[in-house]
């Protein structure tokens, strides 16, 4: 008999497609598939759209905003460009705590919940922690949790009882695991889980390419080269604009939105770029699997930014690895455990412009971009299935119980 998971998170997808939260759903589904009743505890948003149960998964929306101004808590929302909280968050945050903890606690004394799962350690990890100190808890981080953590000392206490709670912890990468274990988290208890991907939506399509080449605008031998994210800092879209200087024949295509929208559309047009930029705004997970198998080249930029944030394992990574385009990359964050250079994909320093361009100059080669792809793709498919994510997140659940239950 299965376990009766109650996975507390600020964000998933809002709707089929968002782009928002994307790996959450995988997990969630992948979690259910193995045989566990799972229930979904998330704060509401405008755009969410979502049945009550949906492939084994519950839903339970938890309304917290007294004016709509306020519905700023999770969903990516809560951060000014990903390195510091807007005012309007911190306004929030306590009714979105009060009002997450209650629902985490009704929907876990109903339903005779056996796991709860806290994702991001704040603040899904710390609302779990205070519904039960009764059931097992685990902890999964995902980047962004852990840097808050870092530089906000009541983020840092709330880390700190979280992962003294905690009977197990996954991290999404080996970086993040190390700032976990700084924070309080122990190593005895804790696995890295990188990140799956969905290789049925994200694959090689010869028959997109020429469709969305014309949407574009991409003429003749133009190398179309793509990229996918929130317009934020460790993203380091601005290295990639400044390298288009240097591919004169190249468009770059930009799917995303977020708080550094206008300036890098200002950074693109001071370069010289703007006629060979496409700002795509937020695209659907279908959209971007799509762009991904048109582009000759898909560029992941990624820095640890000013403020010291990085992603743990940005999901585009494991994305455009699937989708048989060969990849331009660096090794921040947990990039650099999972891509070899010039095995899998094209390693670049971080904020190293000129290595941008001189790597998507290398692979005009049609014959080197098909090795590098080919071998990305099957890198995944060999490692990276979200039922191996999900077979992994089980193991953390037995492991947990069996720690809570040596405790007492």
């Amino acid at each position: 008999m299965g376990e009766v998971v109650v996975m507390v998170t600020s964000s998933y997808p809002r709707f089929p497609g968002d782009s928002v939260g994307t790996f959450m759903e995988p997990i969630a589904r992948g979690v259910a598939a193995r045989g566990h009743e799972v229930h979904v505890v998330a704060p509401w948003h405008p755009l969410v759209n979502r049945p009550s149960v949906d492939q084994g998964v519950h839903f339970h929306f938890y309304k917290y905003a007294p004016v709509p101004a306020l519905n700023v808590f999770g969903y990516a929302a809560a951060m000014r460009a990903d390195v510091r909280l807007k005012a309007s968050a911190f306004a929030a945050a306590p009714l979105a705590l009060a009002a997450g903890l209650r629902t985490a606690r009704r929907v876990a004394k109903r339903y005779r919940a056996t796991i709860l799962h806290g994702h991001w350690v704040v603040p899904g990890g710390t609302t779990a922690a205070l519904a039960s100190s009764r059931l097992p808890l685990v902890v999964s981080l995902h980047g962004s949790d852990v840097f808050v953590a870092e530089r906000l000392a009541p983020a840092r206490l709330a880390a700190r009882y979280t992962f003294a709670r905690a009977a197990f912890v996954t991290a999404c990468s080996g970086d993040l695991a190390a700032r976990a274990v700084r924070l309080g988290a122990s190593p005895e208890r804790m696995e890295v889980v990188p990140y799956g991907v969905d290789p049925d939506r994200f694959k090689p399509d010869p028959d997109v390419r020429p469709r969305l080449r014309a949407k574009l605008h991409v003429d003749g031998p133009a190398l179309l080269v793509a990229a996918a994210g929130r317009l934020v800092r460790k993203k380091g879209f601005e290295y990639l604009i400044d390298a288009l200087q240097q591919v004169p024949d190249a468009v770059l295509a930009i799917a995303g939105e977020g708080t550094l929208a206008h300036e890098l559309r200002e950074r693109a047009r001071a370069a010289g770029v703007a006629d060979r930029v496409r700002f795509l705004g937020d695209q659907t997970q279908d959209d971007v699997a799509a762009l991904f198998a048109a582009a000759d080249v898909i560029v992941t930029p990624s820095v640890r930014d000013d403020a010291g944030n990085v992603d743990g394992l940005p999901n585009v990574v494991m994305e455009a690895l699937a989708s048989g385009t060969p990849l331009v990359t660096t090794a921040a964050g947990g990039i650099g455990a999972v891509v070899e250079h010039e095995t899998t994909a094209e390693l670049v320093g971080e904020r190293d412009a000129e290595g941008i361009a001189r790597a998507i100059h290398k692979l005009r080669d049609p014959a080197v971009r098909q090795r590098l792809g080919g071998a990305g793709r099957a890198l995944v498919q060999r490692r990276f299935g979200w039922a191996h994510t999900a077979e992994r997140m089980e193991s953390a659940y037995l492991r947990a119980l069996a720690f809570k239950s040596m405790a007492g």
